[in-house]
């Protein structure tokens, strides 16, 4: 809206008008001829005070455009108004400016989150790469144990002294480039069944290449006579061999009822309790019944009444200290069956 333009006070008449602008014009000539003569500037002569008599005229930015420019004006400073109305406190906002702020607001917070959750993150890290190291290493080392780099190239025997472990190695040796965890134990009892010797075996893998099997022999009690000539049985009454001949040093077994009978098992664990250095001295057992077993001792013939197995290994200490103190040549009997009261003959 433009400002009015103040007007100057009403003249009383026309004629007194005309008078009063030819007079300042006559004064106004006559002061600036004698700023001229003085030695005044013009820019001076405008400092001077102004008329108060004459009210200024201040133009407007308005005034100096047309009606087009003025209503261009007014619809900008409408449109202006609209805006500032649009941007005040408590009008509605747009949904992009809500998902704006939302969306600013969601990644602040995961931003607290991630900076006080660092050092959890940290140990979890750690804790996963372990364990991850851990699972990896296992199963390389199960692949690996599983592969042909752990094939068997080498198979020892423990523990062979009636066998010859060449042969039982042999018997084994189906079993060379298998992988050690892959070893047929199923394969390994069919080929050692083919030793009667054998009593148990135990197997140990040994890497990168070794598969030892540790062996435990049947100890030999004696022969039993049969048809097709002596046989060598142990304690359980297994046979390891036949001989047309008795093999020397081995005693010959007199046993009531064969090698199932009672008297076979108690005269068996009488056999295995002796020491060695009286167990090569007897070359016969004799037992009708489980409580009557009888040694004899070869070159004087000395007979040893055992009596059951029962406190085997007890008889077999004190035999030993009786024939240390009265050597079998010069005694016809031990009588060992109650070792706390032995008799010598």
């Amino acid at each position: 809206m433009r400002r009015p333009t103040p007007l100057p006070p009403p003249a009383d008449s026309a004629a007194d008008a005309v008078e009063s602008l030819s007079t300042r014009t006559s004064v106004d000539t006559a002061a600036d001829a004698e700023r001229i003569a003085t030695g005044e500037t013009a820019h001076d002569a405008t400092d001077a005070a102004p008329d108060p008599t004459v009210a200024p005229v201040i133009p407007l930015a308005a005034d100096l455009r047309g009606a087009d420019d003025t209503a261009a004006v007014d619809a900008a400073d409408a449109g202006a108004g609209a805006d500032a109305t649009a941007d005040a406190p408590g009008d509605d906002i747009g949904f992009r400016e809500v998902w704006k702020a939302a969306r600013a607001r969601r990644k602040a917070l995961r931003a607290e989150v991630r900076r006080f959750t660092v050092r959890q993150r940290r140990r979890r890290a750690i804790w996963l790469g372990a364990a991850a190291s851990i699972v990896l290493l296992a199963l390389g080392t199960v692949g690996a144990a599983y592969s042909p780099l752990f094939g068997v190239e080498k198979i020892s025997i423990v523990g062979a002294q009636q066998l010859n472990a060449a042969d039982v190695a042999d018997a084994l040796s189906g079993e060379l480039g298998t992988p050690l965890p892959l070893v047929d134990e199923s394969a390994i009892k069919k080929a050692l069944v083919a030793f009667p010797l054998v009593e148990t075996y135990a197997l140990e893998a040994r890497p990168p290449h070794e598969l030892v099997v540790r062996i435990v022999e049947r100890t030999p009690v004696g022969l039993i006579q049969t048809r097709a000539g002596y046989t060598l049985v142990d304690a359980a009454g297994v046979a390891l061999s036949t001989t047309a001949t008795p093999s020397p040093g081995t005693p010959l077994l007199t046993i009531t009822g064969g090698v199932t009978s009672d008297a076979f098992a108690s005269a068996g664990q009488v056999m295995r309790s002796l020491p060695e250095e009286i167990r090569s001295q007897v070359t016969e057992v004799t037992a009708s019944t489980p409580d009557d077993v009888t040694l004899t001792l070869g070159g004087t013939n000395t007979q040893v009444v055992w009596g059951n197995s029962e406190d085997s290994a007890l008889k077999a200490l004190v035999l030993q200290k009786a024939m240390a103190g009265r050597p079998p040549e010069d005694v016809y009997t031990y009588d060992v069956s109650s070792p706390d009261a032995v008799v010598v003959r």
